[in-house]
């Protein structure tokens, strides 16, 4: 995620920003234009397709742009979102909460807490699949959600199916999330890992199955018609041991199937491209070794695009730093992995399945970042 800064005073503000801290500006992200905005009400009656307030962004101290805006209306009701949508279209949710297709009972006490996160989370999942060309306008392309709550002798298991992607709402409670990564021996677990691996079923179908890829996916990956429910069931009876999973996948659950394997790969990708991303913005510059020189961090989205051995040699040392930073605040390491060489070459597949053109793609791979930070 890069940083962004306000349109009205120049303070850093990020993607999560509703106001600046500096100013007081309302901000929102701007989809259309791929940047948070500072932004401006507007006293018109002008009629819109949905009736709300209208908004221009300040694009400058001086002035304004032409372009005017509504909020996602879950902004106005629930504090649940922070995009804004150009005045002439017909929705009154944003792009990313009209994926939302099935909400959790939001009158029961800490629900729409909960929604909130999930909200919050997969908003970033947007933002890198839309910087990846992977966010077209065409319905088929888009996945959808449905976040569930457990009821009695109905528990909701978090899961793709025919592009749709079911989500426990009982992940966004840090303490139930603690006590599932260490039941299930799992040293990652996060809302925003949930979305991108379950995302990653779904780019399976549109850009391994539908694209072509398969023989070349079974190479790499295994058969992934051997049946899934005896697998997991297999991988949940017989654990596998570090030795057993570490040389070929990038996580223990990535052994279990095919998909999973896949599935893994595809959320340690856009963790990567997210992280990398991050640290270019904030110009990050490192030393490995003493006289040797230092390494600076690229951004994964900005032509001349970078090869997966550029972005291997940058990804080395930022997560070195990302963990002795967690150290020195007493914390657990935030990444907790060592890529083998087996799974560097199942990332590398990604890099270059993602980043190959394909039919639907919104636009070529990297021209979404060419837009300023300003």
């Amino acid at each position: 995620m890069r940083l962004f800064h306000c349109d009205q005073c120049g303070q850093l503000v990020f993607f999560e920003s509703v106001h600046c801290v500096n100013c007081g500006a309302a901000l929102a992200y701007l989809p259309d234009c791929d940047d948070v905005g500072a932004m401006a009400a507007l006293d018109s009656d002008t009629p819109t397709p949905v009736p709300g307030p209208l908004w221009q962004r300040i694009t400058s101290r001086a002035g304004s742009s032409s372009q005017r805006y509504r909020m996602c209306a879950n902004r106005d009701q629930y504090q649940a979102c922070n995009f804004a949508i150009p005045a002439d279209a017909p929705h009154s949710l944003c792009s990313s909460c009209r994926q939302t297709l099935v909400l959790p009972d939001l009158s029961v006490s800490g629900n729409t807490l909960r929604w909130q996160k999930l909200e919050s989370a997969k908003r970033r999942l947007y933002y890198t699949l839309a910087r990846l060309g992977l966010h077209p306008d065409e319905p088929s392309w888009t996945p959808h959600y449905q976040f569930l709550a457990d009821v009695p002798d109905q528990p909701v298991v978090t899961g793709h199916a025919n592009g749709l992607i079911t989500i426990n709402i009982a992940e966004a409670d840090d303490d139930e999330r603690v006590r599932r990564r260490v039941a299930l021996h799992e040293p990652y677990r996060t809302l925003l890992g949930h979305l991108r691996h379950e995302s990653g079923h779904f780019f399976w179908d549109k850009l391994v199955r539908d694209g072509g890829d398969l023989d070349s996916f079974r190479q790499l990956f295994g058969d992934e018609r051997q049946s899934y429910p005896q697998s997991l069931q297999h991988y949940y009876a017989n654990p596998p041991s570090y030795m057993q999973w570490s040389g070929q996948h990038v996580s223990a659950y990535a052994s279990a199937h095919p998909w999973e394997d896949w599935a893994e790969s595809w959320a340690h990708y856009l963790h990567m491209v997210d992280v990398l991303e991050t640290a270019a913005s904030y110009q990050t510059r490192m030393t490995m070794a003493e006289g040797s020189p230092s390494v600076s961090m690229g951004d994964p989205f900005v032509q001349p695009a970078p090869s997966f051995e550029d972005m291997v040699a940058q990804w080395v040392p930022v997560t070195l730093l990302l963990n002795s930073l967690n150290r020195s605040l007493g914390q657990q390491d935030a990444y907790p992995f060592a890529l083998s060489a087996g799974a560097l070459e199942k990332l590398r597949y990604v890099h270059e399945i993602v980043r190959r053109p394909h039919p639907l793609h919104s636009a070529p791979v990297h021209a979404l970042a060419q837009s300023s930070e300003g």
